[in-house]
Formats: C-alpha cells, structure tokens, sequence
C-alpha cells in the first residue's frame, strides 16, 4: 500500500500520513487528540474510552474511533466491538511486555 503526506486539513502546519486517494480530509494527530482528549458526557461510551492517552497517541485506530465519537457523537455496533478487541490485544500486548521485563 502506498502512503504519503499530505499538510492537516485543520491546523495546515503539521503533516499527517495518508493511506488512500479516498481519504479527502488528512488530520494531523495532534489535532485528532484536541478532539479526543476532550470530556465525554455519555457515562457507557466514557467507560469505553477509559484507556492511557498515550494509547491513543501510539494507535491511529484507537484514536480515530475515539476522534469519529467525538466529532459525530455514537458509533456503530461494529466500530464499538473493533475497538474493544484491539482494546483487549494492546492490554495484552502490554502485560507480556512487562512480564518480560521481570
């Protein structure tokens, strides 16, 4: 897959990475984690997102379900259920690491 860079479509400083001629509108992760770091009122989708920022800050996928939330306001049932499994496999992923390090 080819992948280039292309100048934010919000803040026209920062370079993010593109993936697909599809994706109209490139956002810089800094701006993504605006949008996600900000206060969620929904108490079922805020025990959801309950995970470390930097989380999301090393994950795209993370981080563009939680920015969609943030933007639009609900998620589908699927976009839920991605995000709890590669949720579950970082928590895992983690343990092993630190299991490896005692």
């Amino acid at each position: 897959m080819v992948a280039f860079k292309q100048r934010c479509f919000l803040c026209k400083n920062n370079w993010a990475l593109v993936r697909s001629r599809m994706q109209k509108f490139a956002i810089c992760a800094d701006c993504e984690m605006k949008v996600v770091e900000k206060k969620i009122e929904d108490k079922k989708f805020a025990k959801l997102f309950d995970i470390p920022t930097e989380w999301y800050r090393e994950n795209s996928f993370l981080r563009s379900i939680r920015y969609n939330y943030g933007r639009w306001g609900s998620l589908t049932e699927k976009q839920v259920e991605a995000f709890k499994k590669v949720v579950k496999d970082m928590k895992a992923e983690k343990k092993k690491i630190s299991n490896k390090k005692k």
